[in-house]
């Protein structure tokens, strides 16, 4: 039998692709028209260079920090995706090796498994929401997290309408019946295991958004709610700052690239914003958040908690990030291949690769703590960041 344990995200995301029908694995590629962003999101962070020391290092380190005023064990949270068919047990999974390792995760709300079942597995959940439907339906959601326990909301604006890819999209059905499944037999056949682990799950996912119940107490499935997405007329800062008025506790704001869009964040009341272009997945061409991180703490790093998400494959990806003043990053992609590749043991896999990559790399960089790292360990070459929307401007 096969070693379950991998190295890197790389041999999570072999094992994924080996593993899953060629659709599914092609769904969590995303990416958008040509894949721009979604390339330099990860190339980006080979570009920044680390100035180790070689003595005066220390034996033990403290990796510790916070993310939405909530202790983690260390800098890394599972960002939300959609309903996950790459594993039967889903965002469970997830929620049970998060809560072993230390740290936090946020349920999406197109996500496949009930917000309770999350919780119960994993006390530090956060609720993610998308700008849809009236206002009514968007308090429901608010009260639906808080009577659930949710730790705090993410309000989700990095995505767009433009979802075609230049080396094809993968069909998604809209539901699972005898047509679909006679569609997706050659696909499927060929993944025995992946079909024999829902057949022990329960059956083939069903995709639907259980967080999404309308008045009559049905449940969505996945496109209907994207359709409600699509109908609903985009927000206003207006309509931001009465949202965030309506929860009490932390409320982050993900997608942020310009700088006139951080402070207006800041000025709607928001406690914590991500640096974010949805994984590449939204308008291509976006430059990679770690290239845009530096321009938004210059301008607002004082007046609100700021992690980014985007690219991270290694420990090291993590450090240049908390370096450049992130507060924590979320990964998305890397715990979907592990997921896929060994569920809940291979998503603790890729956590336990990332924490000693963020261990030994602060080990090397000098420093005792993680809340230590600066600027000053990193080299950023000239012409690598970006400033968008300072004052109108574009650097």
């Amino acid at each position: 039998m096969a070693n379950p344990w991998f190295e890197s995200v790389a041999e999570a995301q072999r094992r994924a692709k080996k593993r899953l029908p060629s659709s599914v694995y092609s769904a969590l590629l995303a990416g958008n028209e040509k894949g721009t962003s979604y390339d330099d999101n990860i190339t980006a962070f080979s570009k920044i260079e680390l100035a180790p020391h070689v003595a005066g290092l220390h034996s033990e380190r403290e990796l510790s920090t916070t993310f939405m005023g909530h202790a983690i064990s260390f800098p890394v949270v599972t960002s939300p995706t959609g309903v996950q068919c790459v594993h039967p047990d889903g965002e469970i999974a997830i929620a049970r090796a998060t809560a072993a390792r230390g740290t936090a995760m946020v349920l999406g709300s197109f996500g496949s498994k009930p917000l309770a079942d999350v919780i119960a597995a994993n006390p530090l959940t956060f609720f993610q929401i998308y700008w849809m439907g009236t206002r009514d339906q968007m308090l429901e959601r608010l009260a639906y997290a808080r009577d659930l326990g949710a730790k705090g909301i993410m309000l989700t604006l990095d995505w767009s309408f433009a979802t075609g890819r230049d080396w094809g999209s993968p069909v998604i059905p809209e539901r699972i019946g005898f047509k679909t499944m006679v569609q997706f037999a050659p696909q499927v056949i060929v993944k025995p295991k992946w079909l024999v682990s829902f057949a022990r799950g329960g059956g083939i996912p069903d995709l639907r958004t259980p967080n999404l119940k309308n008045e009559a107490g049905a449940t969505p499935t996945f496109f209907g709610a994207y359709y409600e997405w699509m109908q609903t007329p985009p927000c206003t800062w207006e309509d931001l700052a009465w949202l965030r008025s309506q929860w009490e506790g932390p409320f982050m704001l993900k997608g942020i690239c310009r700088v006139d869009d951080a402070k207006r964040t800041v000025d709607a009341g928001f406690s914590s914003l991500s640096v974010s272009n949805h994984g590449g997945n939204n308008i291509d061409s976006t430059p990679a958040p770690i290239r845009v991180l530096p321009s938004i703490v210059r301008a607002v790093g004082d007046q609100v908690e700021i992690v980014m998400d985007g690219g991270i494959r290694r420990g090291s990806d993590v450090v240049k990030a908390v370096a450049l003043g992130a507060k924590a990053v979320m990964i998305g992609r890397p715990y979907l291949w592990a997921l896929a590749a060994n569920g809940q043991a291979g998503v603790e896999n890729v956590l336990d690769i990332l924490r000693s990559g963020i261990d030994s790399t602060v080990y090397a960089l000098g420093h005792k703590s993680i809340r230590d790292l600066s600027p000053a360990d990193v080299f950023v070459p000239a012409g690598f960041t970006r400033t968008l929307g300072a004052d109108g401007s574009k650097q």
